[in-house]
């Protein structure tokens, strides 16, 4: 059942009756039915939860200002004091997993433990330069020399995917989240965390976790499945239920 929570802005499908044990929170671009699957499994096995659309996504509308990953932590955290009074564990793909360490790391009494899964925590090799062409452009408009719609014009042809399907507000949360840094959140954090990888991710390959693993002081587990990619709740239905049940007994 759709339902808002925390400040009426945030919706949520549950899945499954009695406390809520357990919250998922979607990638970048998603939406709650990306674990639509692995929250009806738990519920058969009598376990509920909550999936929830971050906001710009699926059914929740956008905040009112920009900013990354953080600002998103802070918009769910009277959500999770709503849905329960007691610790959740936080699943997190993508986008979703950072949002939940932010959570874990400022407000620990909140989290019984960290799923996570295909998200960018730490960079691997060189950070990617705009070319000298848009960087020429983006000068140029900051000196009011090109009109709006030619720098519009190089942002669609010189951003990533996610930039460039993006607009208004959303556009400047994707900005503001590239340039987050994560590695003292997990050098802090002390709720048990669990990664779970696909071998084949593309996005966040195997080292992230791996990487990430080594700055965190308490890791439950990492695990790379063979033969999946980057959207293990789509193609790795029953690992990722089987790491939740797993962190939900911890």
């Amino acid at each position: 059942m759709l339902r808002s929570y925390g400040d009426s802005r945030v919706f949520g499908e549950s899945y499954g009756t009695g406390p809520i044990r357990v919250v998922w929170l979607h990638g970048w671009a998603r939406s709650a039915r990306d674990f639509s699957a692995a929250a009806q499994r738990l519920a058969d096995r009598g376990i509920a939860s909550v999936a929830l659309d971050l906001p710009g996504f699926g059914s929740s509308p956008a905040p009112d200002s920009p900013g990354g990953a953080q600002l998103y932590a802070e918009l769910i955290v009277p959500c999770l004091r709503e849905i329960s009074e007691s610790p959740l564990v936080l699943v997190g793909h993508s986008f979703g997993g950072r949002v939940a360490l932010l959570v874990a790391s400022t407000h620990p009494e909140l989290v019984r433990e960290l799923v996570l899964t295909g998200v960018p925590l730490v960079r691997i090799g060189p950070t990617r330069q705009p070319s000298r062409r848009y960087r020429l452009v983006r000068w140029l408009a900051g000196h009011h020399l090109i009109t709006e719609a030619r720098l519009e014009s190089a942002r669609q042809k010189f951003g990533s995917r996610d930039y460039r399907n993006a607009s208004g507000v959303i556009r400047d949360v994707l900005v503001a989240t590239t340039q987050e840094n994560y590695e003292s959140a997990l050098s802090s954090l002390q709720t048990p965390v669990s990664f779970l990888w696909g071998e084949g991710d593309d996005q966040a390959p195997p080292e992230v976790a791996e990487r990430a693993a080594q700055l965190v002081t308490s890791v439950s587990s990492v695990t790379v499945l063979a033969g999946v990619g980057h959207f293990v709740p789509l193609e790795a239905v029953d690992a990722l239920v089987d790491e939740t049940i797993k962190a939900l007994g911890s």
